[in-house]
């Protein structure tokens, strides 16, 4: 087992790589009441097109069957997961995002029987014809739930407007349409495809003991059997800053109008160092336009553009890459003209050097004192995993970025990259 030591954080991180492929990391903390881990997968709701296992062509499969597999994966031949961490006093979730699905567990006590837990049945898929099908229905429920939710249409409808072809331009959870064209031997398909551990990371965080921790997962994997790996190939589209529409208004059950204002990016090559210093320059750049401190926020709010409902949010990715400025607004129009007017004048995005220097030391602190909180630490280091990058050496990259790293950044800002969405009350 590999021992990191992080010194400018005092932080020491465990690695090993079992012989099945499974990468595993374990954070001690000493002193935290709390334990976590996540078991992901690189396998998201973008990943339709494949060559399955021991195939040699491209298989396209329906539109949210990433989430569905999430959902069937608690229902195993002897009971619901969810009961039996329950019995062991654990809280257990999982999501499913644009190109990793993620299960997990907290728990402050019974850590070993919930590790076991949570290894064993993300690994024991369970899938039968009525299962499936019983799911369908539940599934198409929750569809239509968010359907009917303003902030999720304007969200969703904002990364439509954005792509043309990318998967990310689907809802995760697909349509009620492609659900229902969901198999059990599409299932099995998709999971043996992705869910062997070579494609997957076990990530644990909390006061326990290294040397037994770790034996109790090799123990685990030890007894279970799987396939010798092979790299499945995945269907990447990447696409220019060109938006696939410039503007959208629906009208839905709301009281006062939602705006929200979305930016593509072009650059979804990027991995690693490179996607890492890309990524930060524009947070930099985010928070000196729009943070609640920044000196645009408050003309806005002093001229009733926005109110406490404005937000923004940078999802930069491989493959694909956004930001969406959101706010509920009684002059939708004026907001709009006015966010746009900001991005595409070069003059607003040039930060002066005190400016630069604060937002920097302001974003490191908050990187920092993330480190306290397991959920987070454990999700970041994932994410940043599976693009090539280490969550701790970002600590170090923002010590390291210029102004000269942030002039880079700025083609982001382009007229063609930009849409609209408006939810107006009916």
């Amino acid at each position: 087992m590999e021992k990191i030591y992080y010194q400018n954080i005092d932080e020491t991180l465990y690695y090993e790589k079992l012989p099945n492929g499974l990468s595993v990391y374990l954070l001690p903390k000493k002193g935290f009441r709390k334990f976590y881990a996540t078991f992901t997968t690189k396998y998201g709701s973008i990943d339709n097109t494949f060559i399955p296992i021991g195939k040699k062509e491209y298989t396209t499969v329906p539109d949210g069957i990433a989430h569905f597999l999430e959902h069937k994966m608690f229902e195993g031949e002897d009971g619901d997961a969810f009961d039996k961490f329950s019995q062991y006093a654990a809280n257990s979730n999982a999501f499913t995002s644009f190109n990793r699905t993620a299960y997990l567990f907290s728990c402050t006590s019974h850590f070993s029987e919930n590790l076991n837990l949570l290894l064993d049945f993300v690994q024991e898929p369970y899938f039968t014809d009525e299962n499936v099908e019983k799911e369908k229905n539940i599934i198409a429920q929750e569809i239509n739930m968010y359907n009917d939710n303003p902030e999720w249409r304007l969200y969703f409808g904002t990364i439509e407007n954005m792509f043309k072809e990318n998967g990310v331009r689907v809802d995760i959870a697909g349509t009620e349409e492609s659900i229902y064209k969901i198999t059990k031997d599409m299932l099995y398909k998709c999971y043996h495809s992705f869910y062997h551990p070579e494609n997957m990371l076990l990530f644990v965080v909390g006061d326990f003991a290294i040397d037994d921790t770790i034996a109790l997962i090799r123990s685990n994997q030890n007894q279970k059997t799987f396939k010798p790996y092979e790299n499945v190939k995945k269907k990447s589209i990447f696409e220019s800053n060109k938006v696939d529409k410039k503007a959208t208004v629906m009208k839905m059950d709301v009281s006062t109008p939602k705006v929200a204002i979305g930016i593509k990016n072009d650059q979804s090559k990027l991995q690693g160092k490179e996607l890492m210093k890309y990524e930060m320059a524009l947070e930099i750049i985010f928070d000196y336009l729009f943070s609640k401190s920044s000196n645009n926020y408050q003309q806005l709010l002093d001229e009733e553009l926005i109110n406490n409902t404005f937000s923004y949010e940078l999802s930069i990715e491989y493959s694909f890459g956004f930001a969406v400025i959101s706010s509920d607004t009684n002059k939708p129009e004026a907001l709009i003209e006015r966010i746009k007017a900001i991005l595409l004048n070069v003059d607003n995005l040039m930060i002066p050097e005190a400016e630069f220097t604060r937002i920097k030391n302001k974003l490191l602190g908050a990187s920092i004192r993330a480190l306290n909180f397991p959920e987070a630490i454990a999700n970041a280091f994932t994410r940043f995993k599976f693009n090539d990058m280490n969550m701790f050496d970002a600590i170090k990259e923002y010590e390291l970025i210029t102004l000269e790293d942030i002039k880079k950044v700025l083609p982001f800002f382009a007229e063609q990259a930009i849409t609209t969405n408006v939810i107006m009350p009916k």
